[in-house]
Parts: C-alpha cells; structure tokens; sequence
C-alpha cells in the first residue's frame, strides 16, 4: 500500500494510503478527542466528537471513520470543529444521570476528561434522562446504564475482542440502550474471567461488584445467595 500526501492543521503530511484521518493525525502527533473509538475496535462513528473540518465538505466529518484521500485540506481544531465538540458533549452530560461525586471511575472518565480539556463546565441545555435500576445479580459485573452514554464500546469488545456477542442494542431513538438477551439484567457464566467490556467502558456504566474488588486486594471472597 503506497502512500498519500495530504495537509492537516497547515502540515503537509505523507500518510498511508487507506488510513482514516484519525488514525493519519495521531501518527503525526495530533490529537483528536473522541469516545466511541478505540485501535482495538471497528470504527463505527457514534459519538461524533472527533469531527473535524475538511476543505470542500459541506459538514463537518468524522475523522474515525473517513478515509483520508490524496490532498486533502484537514483543520482538527477550528472554531467551528471546537464549538461543535463543545455542544456534543454538553448534550452528552445533560443526558448523562450519573453523579461524579459518587461514582468510582469519576478521576478516569472520558466523558469528564474531554469535558475538562474543551472547557465544558455544568451543560445548558434541559433533556429528558433516562433513569435505570442497578444490575448486580451477577457476581462478576455490575451495569448502571443511568451512566452510559451509548458509545457501543462494551457491544464491539464483546463482540470483536473477547468473541461473546453478551451485548446488543434494542429500541429506537431516546429509548435506545444496551441490552443482554431479550433486555434482562446481565447474569452470564462467560463474564466470571473477563474484564473487557469494563475496561473499554469509558464512564462508569460497567464495574465489578465489591466483592470482587475486594478480592482482588486479597480478601476472602463471599457470594451469599
């Protein structure tokens, strides 16, 4: 695969030939915010902070998924690509239900890490949220979807990486979530010696119980029915 040259934040650049610009401007040093993407996992472009503005397109586009072509004029960090990264993560946190105070992945979160970095403090906007019970009926991993951000890591690691399919997504528009099986709470055998769809979680949505926190420090573990 030969390689192209193209111009990203007035650099002119020599990629490879078939690299999205995401991947074209983190090899180069550039970075670009984004939530739903990650090396490991099919690009799929849900989150959309990773827009950038291409010279000619009418819209912005999503660097994670778009190809980069041979003379292409790429700005990551315009006006207009900050302001619209601005307004989609203050859509996300209006949405979002989870209280950082009480939530264990508060100091690594993505979503409030991305939110610090553009300067978005408390959103302006006043959206429905959707409110979730607890899941932890299974001893190895517990699911609060009032935090998750339907960023649909935790359906492609499942999927892509540890080869489960637990994940899926059900329902239409604002009533679209995650779900295992027919929409029950996740009590799976496959989930006792994985951490994967944890790990890739970039809020707190996913997490393990207690006790096997607690375990894992050297704590004798105990499952009562």
């Amino acid at each position: 695969m030969g390689e192209i040259t193209a111009t990203i934040d007035g650099r002119q650049v020599s990629v490879k030939e078939g690299m999205t610009i995401l991947e074209a401007a983190l090899e180069n040093g550039i970075d670009i915010p984004t939530l739903c993407h990650r090396p490991e996992l099919t690009p799929i472009g849900a989150c959309r902070i990773c827009v950038v503005e291409v010279e000619g397109s009418r819209t912005l586009v999503g660097s994670c998924h778009t190809p980069i072509t041979e003379g292409m004029v790429i700005d990551t960090h315009s006006d207009k690509v900050l302001a619209t990264r601005r307004v989609i993560v203050e859509l996300l946190l209006a949405s979002h239900c989870g209280s950082c105070f009480m939530c264990d992945k508060a100091n690594i979160c993505e979503l409030r890490q991305i939110a610090a970095d553009l300067e978005v403090g408390l959103p302006r906007f006043q959206t429905r949220k959707n409110y979730y019970a607890l899941e932890d009926v299974s001893p190895y991993i517990v699911r609060d979807l009032t935090k998750c951000i339907m960023c649909r890591r935790c359906v492609r690691a499942c999927s892509e990486v540890a080869g489960q399919n637990v994940f899926a997504i059900a329902y239409r528009g604002f009533d679209s979530k995650v779900v295992v099986d027919c929409d029950r709470p996740i009590d799976k055998e496959v989930c006792r010696d994985c951490d994967v769809c944890i790990s890739f979680c970039p809020t707190g949505a996913l997490g393990r119980p207690r006790e096997m926190k607690e375990a894992k420090k050297g704590k004798p573990l105990i499952i009562t029915s």
